[in-house]
């Protein structure tokens, strides 16, 4: 399925960042900073959001970040990020990382998290952006489960407000 001029399917703005973990992105023990891999994942997802809009989009929230495994020094740490929906002028963008050791090809999944941006426009206003047009079952099970995701936060913030 292309891309059309009133929806973009998730595949076009797909990203890929790849790191290698540097002992100035570790602690004393040599395990990569959960805060560095969380920067390197918002880098990739802007980058994702921003080719999705074909507009600025800036970080509106950080949703449920999982870590799952540790990244020790040396390792290669893939990023991959893709939108799950287009809302208004905010976008769902799902993030996985996952490491390598240098000498193995085997990779594992260190963290998941779910990225909210929002398009801006010159003056720094919101701005519309494109729907998303799902194409596999994975993408049409997250698109639908993006507007659950969406709802709940909405409630909790009412019941915290």
């Amino acid at each position: 399925m292309k891309n059309s001029k009133d929806h973009k399917i998730p595949s076009a703005s797909e990203t890929i960042k790849t790191e290698v973990v540097c002992p100035n992105d570790s602690n004393p023990m040599g395990i990569l900073q959960g805060g560095k891999l969380v920067e390197w994942m918002d880098i990739a997802a802007a980058v994702c959001a921003q080719t999705h809009a074909g507009k600025i989009c800036v970080t509106a929230s950080i949703n449920h970040v999982d870590f799952n495994a540790a990244a020790t020094v040396g390792d290669i740490v893939t990023i991959y990020a893709t939108i799950t929906r287009a809302f208004n002028s905010s976008m769902e963008i799902f993030v996985q990382s996952f490491a390598r050791k240098v000498l193995h090809e085997k990779k594992y999944l260190i963290s998941e998290a779910y990225f909210t941006f929002v398009a801006i426009d010159e003056n720094g206003n919101a701005t519309t952006v494109i729907a998303v047009k799902p194409v596999t079952a994975l993408q049409k099970k997250q698109f639908n489960a993006a507007l659950v995701r969406k709802r709940k936060i909405k409630k909790t913030k009412k019941l915290i407000l």
